[in-house]
């Protein structure tokens, strides 16, 4: 009986920590969100449909190297939330220092040898576009290689404060960055001399110096006993990550492949405007997956901490109700596919346009991506990821030539065909797989 009051005590305070973020994220996405839907016409206003698809589709490119990190982000999340739980101080601070140090030494690599071979890329060649737009791209490319390097070294801010059940807190510091930019973007309006490489610094340089500041604030006074060290690098410790981390690499890089594709295959059948279509009615639809993404946030480290302990009967109990949950978003999504003509003229006026039939496979591709990003975030806090990772590199060899194919014919809608399918076969896996873990009845490959 006293172990049975145990657990119930663990739980309640769980599900009220989980609670408390969610109600704080809630409030701070709504933020980024209007954030995030006043930088698009910002920004397109500043530069134009064309060359913001052009901006979109380097700035995904570049971003490519954030997957780069063998997956020891993830890893450290789940192994600091660990050692929390159970109480080993020295080892939290030592998986903070390495994780660090080792994150230094692989995107301090990878940003000189980008700036090295970025002078030798043909990017206007690469993308399909005029010749004119080469020496801009080159120097854009420049910019983007070093912030987005740095900004995930210093990000490890925001996995330190989600692996500490504080999500909401770090959900701030990324809307802050982004409020900061958009204020920037709207400022740079009223000047002459427009340029994507301005852009390039209002929205990948600010958000580092955001981030370092929270890093030098939150080391100096709420994490001040995980403050990185070398005395506590570790780099035997780095295993126990990357064994973890390095399927949470594979996974990445197989959605790399398969997600981030998007924008080059639009770029080089439909042309760039096609990129702005297709991301302007992804940012409106993702709004569903923002808000659900809110929700279900907090109970990636919840269920780290609730599977270390063994407590099944919080885990089943939440499920049930994020189940029901979802069943909103459907609701929510459909009201959005019906006032998206009213909602797009008065957010965007007439500078994008958007077919009923592209609004449509967007809306049901949002709505299969959600429902398996919410059954991967919990099967990521319970860290039984090799199913996940097996069917995304399958899908990363196969998913090129799919998009490619369904593009040449049916366009965006093609696209966003062939990447439903992809969610929709791993989200069939990831719900027979979290009901047998639920039920503690994983054996074999589905407890891997």
């Amino acid at each position: 009986m006293k172990q049975l009051k145990i657990y119930l005590n663990r739980g309640n305070e769980r599900s009220i920590l989980v609670k408390k973020n969610v109600i704080a994220s809630l409030f701070n996405k709504g933020i980024a969100i209007l954030i995030s839907l006043l930088l698009i016409p910002t920004t397109i206003n500043y530069l134009n449909p064309t060359q913001y698809g052009i901006w979109l589709t380097i700035s995904s490119i570049v971003g490519w190297i954030s997957y780069f990190d063998i997956g020891l982000v993830h890893g450290f999340k789940n192994k600091f939330a660990e050692a929390k739980a159970n109480g080993n101080l020295k080892l939290a601070c030592q998986y903070v220092s390495t994780t660090y140090a080792a994150l230094i030494i692989i995107f301090g690599c990878i940003i000189v040898i980008s700036e090295c071979i970025n002078y030798y890329i043909d990017w206007a060649g690469f993308l399909n576009i005029d010749e004119s737009y080469n020496s801009l791209l080159t120097s854009v490319c420049s910019v983007l290689f070093l912030f987005v390097g740095l900004q995930l070294i210093l990000g490890i801010i925001s996995a330190l404060l989600m692996a500490d059940q504080h999500s909401a807190l770090a959900a701030i510091i990324t809307t802050i960055g982004q409020g900061v930019a958009l204020i920037c973007i709207y400022i740079l309006t009223f000047f002459s001399g427009k340029s994507m490489l301005y852009i390039s610094f209002a929205l990948s340089g600010i958000p580092c110096i955001v981030l370092l500041l929270a890093t030098i604030l939150l080391f100096s006074y709420k994490y001040k006993q995980y403050i990185p060290s070398f005395k506590y690098v570790n780099f035997s410790l780095t295993k126990d990550i990357v064994v973890l981390g390095g399927k949470f690499f594979l996974i990445q890089l197989s959605m790399l492949i398969i997600f981030q594709i998007t924008n080059i295959i639009l770029s080089r059948i439909e042309g760039p405007e096609a990129v702005t279509q297709y991301n302007v009615l992804y940012k409106y639809f993702s709004i569903i997956q923002m808000v659900l993404n809110i929700i279900l946030s907090p109970f990636w480290i919840a269920y780290t901490d609730a599977y270390v302990k063994q407590d099944f009967v919080w885990m089943q109990k939440v499920y049930r109700k994020l189940n029901h949950i979802y069943i909103y978003t459907i609701i929510v999504g459909f009201i959005m596919l019906l006032i998206y003509p009213f909602v797009f003229n008065l957010w965007l006026s007439q500078s994008v346009s958007i077919t009923w039939d592209i609004a449509i496979s967007m809306y049901l591709y949002v709505l299969i991506l959600s429902y398996s990003n919410m059954l991967m975030i919990i099967i990521n806090g319970i860290g039984k990821i090799f199913i996940q990772m097996i069917i995304y590199v399958i899908f990363a060899f196969i998913s090129i030539p799919l998009c490619y194919v369904f593009c040449t014919y049916w366009g965006i809608s093609g696209i966003l065909a062939a990447l439903a399918f992809v969610y929709l076969i791993q989200a069939l896996f990831a719900k027979v797989q979290l009901s047998k873990i639920l039920k503690k009845e994983a054996n074999g490959i589905w407890n891997k």
